[in-house]
């Protein structure tokens, strides 16, 4: 409580005694005691800058002149009704300078805090480096004084020291990524920095990885070392900085510790499975070969977009395996394990891959089929991660791995991490390596039905980076029509496929030759009545009868596709939908993309299966008609089969996008500007179309936005 608070009740209730010469307290009225005085400063309240109290061996070394604090409290007992309760803060600091004599320096906070708050003190900056120096702090209420605070039973101030020399940089080594070796082993591989500093006061060190993760890790004494273990994520010339703080909080100069990162290792086992018909065992690209069951068949189908030339297809039996009849990976150590799989069923539980360990398996990798819907799923040890959805029919690349720096067990699916990591105790037991079976009490069961390819085991960390790249199906081109001009009704396809048969109202426009020399004649407007959309061509279609068509299909739609093209309505107000491109079956349209005027609005539409009535899965982007000699809309549709969803571009930008699980594959031609309806073939498109289009594979960004502009688009991107 301030002097000026005091007083001024005082003066207050002195007044009041003049004026009525008794007061009758009210019953059960709350009457103020005398005065009290402030409590004593609580050690856990006071901090020397950032640190606590404290003194002796425990005394805090500070890197200057520090603030200190102090949270004061005054006892609320002695409050009238409305009176406030606040206190002035009073600290005094001293030590003894190099003479042997005491010196001592004072301060009262020019303003009262209010009990509870924190009052302060920045100390002078001329305070001897290397000394002892103490401090103290009480409360004044204005009529009466706390005890001064104490760090310890004997009444010690609370001390600290100043230290004004920064630490030493840090010397820094690592066994697994030395400086002074060209390339070292490697992503994927951890390795352990280790950090020390010949300053004697050094109680951490700061890192950062340039491109990687930073942080604070702790000496394991003062003066002494600390290690991290890092692990590369890519090959690279890496880069360490490293800091030592001493106790004062004082910071080194940076030492800069650069090293070089090969890329990871190969797979210890791996099998292609690209054997010719009638093998009896597979060949191996690493580790021993693997002898092949006879319900093992080679020369089976691959994944589109990939390197494989052939797959290995398991009839589901008993004689459905391949086994290298030895151990492969050391489950009691970091591994790796994945392979590409298409299973023709999913009416149980199937194994990818799996290791014995007794009579049961080490680990498993597969299709789990138990629950509401069949998972993907790694088991190690007890433990089970599940994600992903198989299909019956449908590629997947599958790879679990097992951490034991983490103690994490991990599962990617088509390159993305699926379900969620969880420690894992592997199994001490270890048998023999075994592809589409796993061990059970009773024998092998839960035997592959489909194709399996390209397994591969690691005996390391597989990077994310690398279970994308392991996973990777680039797109490939399937057609390319610029429609600048056609033979016999038919445009061809810049690659050299099938062409597309132009029928009833639709032609192609090319730019005409320029009517007149406007050097010659200086009214001569020699400008086209129209553009072409891209480049010197395009096709007309007059809404009636006018479509193009391929005779096959362009795109296989149950697996990944992207389809393309630019196209212009003839129409500001279109009288009823139109339909831009689409391919489809027998009786409906496996995906067709249209204009709807009515909602102002571009909608691509996937039907469930080739049938009148079949359910839709519907997305649309806003749009207003592109007329005239506008330069049109380019459009894309995108069915990325490996995260299940659709997606329509407009002009390489705004999106929309719906998850959809019941692709099927159509077996009708590609047709530009018409599409199934109820009644038949309609829908039927006036406008103009160019730059169509279709790739096997789901388009990237980057590709997609260099869609429609006449060039190819880079499919690696």
């Amino acid at each position: 409580m301030t002097s000026g608070i005091r007083r001024g009740r005082a003066r207050w209730l002195g007044a009041l005694s003049v004026g009525v010469a008794v007061v009758l307290a009210a019953p059960n009225a709350a009457v103020a005691a005398d005065n009290l005085p402030p409590l004593q400063p609580a050690v856990t309240d006071l901090e020397t800058g950032s640190k606590a109290c404290a003194a002796g061996d425990d005394r805090p070394y500070v890197s200057g002149a520090p603030r200190v604090t102090a949270v004061l409290f005054d006892p609320v007992e002695d409050d009238g009704p409305v009176e406030g309760n606040f206190v002035t803060a009073e600290f005094e600091a001293w030590w003894t300078d190099a003479d042997g004599v005491e010196q001592r320096r004072s301060r009262r906070s020019p303003a009262p805090v209010s009990s509870g708050s924190a009052a302060a003190w920045q100390l002078p900056s001329d305070l001897p480096p290397g000394t002892v120096i103490s401090w103290r702090v009480r409360a004044d209420d204005g009529e009466a004084v706390s005890p001064w605070s104490a760090a310890d039973a004997g009444g010690a101030g609370c001390e600290f020291v100043i230290d004004d020399v920064n630490p030493e940089k840090p010397t820094v080594v690592s066994a697994e990524y030395p400086e002074d070796v060209f390339w070292s082993d490697g992503v994927g591989v951890y390795g352990t920095f280790r950090f020390d500093s010949v300053s004697e006061d050094v109680v951490e060190y700061t890192y950062y990885f340039v491109g990687g993760p930073n942080g604070t890790v702790k000496a394991d004494q003062p003066g002494g070392t600390a290690e991290i273990r890092y692990m590369p994520v890519s090959s690279m010339a890496g880069s360490l900085q490293v800091s030592a703080i001493d106790r004062s909080g004082r910071r080194s100069a940076t030492t800069y510790y650069r090293y070089l990162v090969k890329a990871g290792r190969s797979p210890v086992g791996q099998w292609v499975l690209s054997d010719p018909a009638g093998s009896t065992s597979a060949a191996p690209t690493a580790g021993p070969a693997a002898r092949a069951g006879a319900g093992v068949t080679f020369g089976g189908t691959v994944p589109s977009g990939t390197a494989l030339t052939s797959t290995a297809t398991l009839d589901g039996t008993g004689h459905g395996f391949l086994t290298p009849g030895t151990q492969v990976v050391d489950t009691a150590q970091t591994f790796a394990v994945g392979g590409w799989v298409r299973p023709a069923t999913l009416d149980h539980d199937m194994t990818l891959a799996s290791q014995d360990a007794g009579t049961v398996p080490g680990f498993t990798l597969g299709a789990r089929t138990g629950g509401d819907e069949p998972v993907w799923s790694f088991g190690i040890g007890g433990t089970r991660i599940s994600g992903g959805r198989p299909e019956a029919g449908e590629w997947a690349y599958v790879l679990g791995l097992y951490d034991t720096e983490t103690g994490l067990a991990r599962l990617y699916v088509n390159g993305q991490e699926a379900g969620t990591a969880t420690e894992a105790t592997p199994s001490a037991v270890t048998g023999d390596f075994q592809i589409g079976r796993a061990r059970g009490k009773a024998g092998y069961r839960d035997r592959w039905q489909g194709e399996i390819g390209d397994v591969r085991t690691y005996d390391r960390v597989v990077v994310p980076a690398e279970a994308a790249e392991l996973a990777r199906r680039t797109p490939q081109e399937r057609g390319h029509w610029s429609l600048e001009s056609a033979s016999e009704g038919l445009s061809p396809d810049l690659h050299g496929g099938q062409p597309l048969k132009l029928v009833g109202g639709a032609s192609l426009y090319n730019e005409p030759p320029q009517s007149c020399e406007p050097w010659i004649d200086p009214d001569c407007d020699p400008s086209p009545t129209v553009y072409p959309l891209v480049g010197s061509g395009h096709l007309d279609l007059d809404g009636i009868s006018g479509y193009a068509a391929t005779d096959g299909p362009a795109v296989d739609t149950g697996d990944s596709f992207t389809v393309a093209a630019v196209v212009r309505l003839a129409d500001e107000a279109p009288a009823h939908p139109m339909t831009v491109l689409s391919q489809g079956g027998a009786h409906g349209d496996a995906f067709r993309v249209r204009y709807v005027p009515s909602a102002l609005r571009f909608e691509l539409v996937v039907s469930h299966a080739d049938a009148q009535g079949a359910d839709e899965t519907v997305v649309g982007i806003p749009a207003l008609p592109d007329s005239g000699g506008g330069q049109g809309y380019r459009i894309a549709v995108v069915h990325d089969a490996a995260s299940d969803r659709i997606t329509l571009y407009l002009d390489g930008q705004e999106s929309a996008d719906a998850p959809f699980r019941s692709s099927w594959t159509s077996t009708g031609g590609l047709q530009v500007g018409r599409g199934h309806t109820a009644d038949g073939w309609g829908e039927y498109l006036h406008g103009s179309v160019d730059e169509v289009q279709a790739f096997s594979g789901a388009l990237g960004d980057t590709p997609l936005h260099q869609l429609g502009f006449g060039a190819e688009p880079c499919l690696t991107c």
